[in-house]
């Protein structure tokens, strides 16, 4: 064994690894000189997902060079793995005998997740690597709408009927065909006669108890049903708000149809909390991958919003020219009275947004929270307003001027705690995504309220 596979194959035990740069640099230096036995000696002791992450850092032209010598090796988890940008790069580099192999390799439900996001010809190619029976189970699961449970379960599903005893569940797992069975499971799922789902025995119970005993006796007490048609982020919120592992889903008729398991949930999880933090700052769902035009088109309109919105302000600043020109201070001082009235509203605005995803601020509690940042915004106001009335004091040498600006500060941040939540939550109410449109909302009106009201007193109390 070479140094360097040998330096992979330590790396690979950290648990966080990351993909060294001189183990890079041996993998595509072995993709220079087409040694293809070497490749495949680097890469056997890499991860899938480290896998992935090698391809998506390499610029396209290694990247089709790797993956042309690496094809016989390539593996279908390697797939599910990519960012979507470069997914599509790379099967359409692929040989149809591997991407046949690749993709029969796969669990259903990382199939519909691989070819949902295809060009036409790429999901047609796909679905001629699979079996009948596979690629009928794949369109239909692509039948339903683009973010329901439908589109997440899979239909590899272990069940058994209600009289069985563990002795016969242990017995049909030992002579279902491999091919037949999920990469991996968590439970069996209990049906009745009409493949109703009555609860879920976990493999943990049924390996220690008696072959003789009742499958029905070892039922889990925490026990979720998943509607097919049910939003994944509802999906996603009921594994981790009741704990799951897995989910049965059924039809309209509450007959079973698949399963949902918890990496597939988490994923959905993981998604919404980068989806929401990409939002707030306004930069769309891109990747590192996109090219210049892609992220160019997903940041311009936000960018517009907010030059918008910084006109509204600078139009309040035009109307107290009088005031700036003769008291120099106040063009000075302005801008901290804005901006810490910004970072407050952001401050509630990232609170709020949070808990409105994980289900926490709702009716019941909304005008609880409200005051609650209020009062926090008042008091932060009333510490950051004495802080700034000495500064003014000390600065400018005038105890009016400082008046003023502690004054201004207080009123900004108490708007900010108030805009911060509200906003979201009313935007939420209206069906706007308030990731998406509160951050340019709340920003407007901090700086709106902060100049007005520091230039407004400015003017009426020195002038």
């Amino acid at each position: 064994m070479s140094d360097q596979t040998a330096e992979l194959e330590t790396e690979t035990d950290d648990d966080a690894y990351v993909l060294d740069p001189k183990a890079i640099a041996a993998i595509l230096y072995a993709v220079e000189i087409d040694d293809q036995a070497k490749l495949t000696e680097l890469m056997e002791p890499l991860h899938a997902a480290d896998i992935a992450d090698l391809l998506e850092q390499i610029n396209a032209f290694d990247r089709a060079r790797l993956v042309r010598l690496y094809d016989r090796e390539f593996d279908g988890e390697i797939l599910s793995e990519l960012d979507e940008a470069i997914r599509e790069e790379v099967i359409a580099i692929l040989t149809p005998q591997v991407l046949t192999q690749a993709v029969r390799d796969m669990d259903s439900d990382d199939v519909v997740d691989l070819v949902e996001d295809l060009e036409d010809d790429q999901q047609e190619a796909i679905l001629d690597a699979l079996e009948d029976v596979d690629r009928a189970a794949v369109e239909q699961a692509l039948g339903y709408p683009e973010y329901s449970a439908g589109r997440l379960m899979q239909r590899e599903i272990v069940m058994a009927p209600e009289h069985w005893t563990v002795g016969q569940a242990i017995d049909h797992l030992r002579n279902t065909p491999e091919e037949e069975l999920p990469d991996q499971f968590y439970h069996i799922v209990i049906v009745d006669p009409r493949l109703h789902p009555i609860g879920n025995v976990t493999l943990g119970k049924l390996m220690r108890s008696k072959r003789a005993t009742r499958l029905m006796d070892l039922l889990e007490e925490t026990f979720q049903i998943i509607p097919v048609m049910q939003d994944e982020s509802d999906v996603a919120y009921a594994f981790n708000q009741y704990h799951l592992i897995s989910a049965p889903v059924v039809d309209d008729e509450g007959r079973l149809i698949g399963i949902i398991t918890i990496d597939d949930a988490m994923a959905v999880l993981d998604e919404e909390h980068e989806e929401d933090i990409l939002r707030l700052a306004g930069v769309g769902e891109g990747s590192l991958s996109d090219r210049v035009i892609e992220t160019t088109k997903q940041r311009l309109p936000w960018l517009a919003v907010n030059l918008v919105t910084a006109i509204a302000a600078s139009m309040v600043i035009a109307q107290f020219e009088a005031a700036l020109a003769q008291i120099v201070a106040l063009a000075v001082l302005m801008p901290i009275v804005a901006s810490m009235g910004g970072n407050a509203g952001t401050q509630s605005l990232t609170v709020a947004v949070r808990a409105i995803a994980t289900k926490d601020l709702t009716g019941a509690n909304v005008w609880r929270v409200i005051r609650r940042e209020v009062l926090v915004g008042l008091v932060n106001g009333i510490i950051f307003a004495i802080v700034m009335g000495i500064v003014g004091v000390i600065w400018f040498g005038s105890p009016v001027l400082g008046y003023v600006i502690a004054t201004a500060m207080v009123i900004n941040l108490v708007v900010a705690g108030l805009a911060g939540t509200v906003i979201p939550v009313v935007l939420e109410r209206v069906g706007v995504d308030p990731a998406l449109a509160s951050g340019a909302f709340v920003t407007t009106v901090t700086d709106v309220v902060g100049f007005f009201a520091f230039l407004g007193l400015a003017a009426m109390v020195l002038l």
